[in-house]
């Protein structure tokens, strides 16, 4: 029996006037069916470029790259993907290996970027992942990786003493990386600073089911959705989803009340929407509930997400709610000997 497993990006939202560029490489080992490794680039959250080991090929994901970048672009992406895929093939060996997991499902992950906010400032990310949870990160104000468990530390001791790669790390993010981010957006203005207002509506698959409040369509992808109580915000068994991209480009994300709250005193809760498309709040109350929408509405907005996070991102593995780093990486071979435990990973930024 196949398990399917998705990824789920913990990202920084894009709020207006803000842009992101973020790379996500995904090494998968175990009976899953998944591509061995994959590559996902976001600009402002959105997929603009691919690569897996079973394509091997890099491929533009929006229309906008196509236009602009042409052979020569894709053929050097694709020659330092299919690179990363070997070193990210001996990456994972190694973490399972320090985690003492000889069998089952498991991802080693490689995440890196950059954002440039409305007022000039950056920010980087560049940080590794073994199975959902951070394995080391760096962080570039001092210079100096982040080992959350033991079986990082012989990584950070090693990485700490590259002071040129760590050098070359925070030069990459701060500059290089923003250099890129400009030019992507540069190239997609009309997409990426475009905005969408969402649209908002109350789902409820039976009179005991929580309520949800969906929106979707909406576009850059920061939305605020709160549940509200004699308009005051509400926060007792309330539940907020995480934001998914839909199939065309948009965002979707729901908040869902326990029905328990609001049954007896229907004109009492409302569900509120504040995005940069909308012009003004968006208020849904709970009398507008959608009557009787039954299991297959319900499952199709579910089916929905699912298929847009796996058309998006491939449907890569791992529970994985991660989130933040950039560039130049390292990786571990052998535990057992110190000196060449944490091999260098090749040039793995990708443009």
């Amino acid at each position: 029996m196949r398990t399917v497993i998705l990824l789920l990006l913990g990202v920084h939202l894009a709020y207006a006037g803000t842009h992101s560029l973020k790379y996500f490489y995904t090494a998968v080992s175990g009976d899953i069916d998944f591509p061995e490794f994959t590559i996902v680039g976001l600009v402002d959250e959105g997929q603009f470029m691919y690569f897996d080991s079973n394509i091997k090929r890099v491929v533009p994901k929006t229309e906008w790259m196509r236009q602009k970048e042409g052979a020569d672009y894709w053929d050097g992406e694709t020659q330092t993907a299919t690179g990363t895929h070997q070193n990210f093939r001996n990456n994972i060996q190694v973490a399972k290996e320090r985690f003492n997991h000889s069998t089952g499902v498991h991802s080693f992950q490689f995440m890196y970027g950059c954002q440039l906010d409305d007022d000039g400032s950056t920010r980087g990310y560049w940080q590794y992942g073994y199975d959902g949870d951070d394995f080391i990160s760096f962080d570039k104000s001092t210079l100096t990786w982040t080992a959350p468990n033991a079986q990082a530390v012989i990584t950070k001791k090693k990485w700490d003493d590259d002071k040129a790669g760590n050098e070359y790390q925070k030069t990459y993010l701060e500059n290089e990386c923003i250099e890129w981010l400009k030019k992507y957006v540069g190239y997609g203005k009309d997409t990426l600073e475009r905005k969408d207002a969402p649209e908002v509506f109350l789902l409820q698959k039976d009179p005991s089911s929580p309520v949800l409040c969906q929106a979707t369509g909406f576009y850059p992808s920061n939305i605020m959705m709160t549940w509200q109580k004699n308009k005051e915000d509400h926060y007792e068994d309330v539940a907020v989803g995480t934001t998914l991209p839909n199939i065309d480009g948009t965002f979707q994300k729901t908040i869902t009340l326990n029905p328990e709250e609001w049954k007896n005193n229907k004109e009492a809760y409302r569900c509120v929407v504040q995005h940069v498309g909308a012009a003004q709040d968006i208020v849904v109350t709970v009398k507008d509930i959608r009557s009787n929408p039954g299991s297959d509405n319900t499952i199709a907005i579910v089916v929905g997400c699912l298929v847009a996070v796996a058309a998006v991102l491939a449907a890569i593995v791992g529970l994985v709610l991660w989130k933040r780093s950039n560039g130049y990486g390292k990786a571990s071979t052998k535990d057992s000997d110190s000196e060449n435990s944490d091999q260098q990973l090749s040039q793995v930024t990708s443009k």
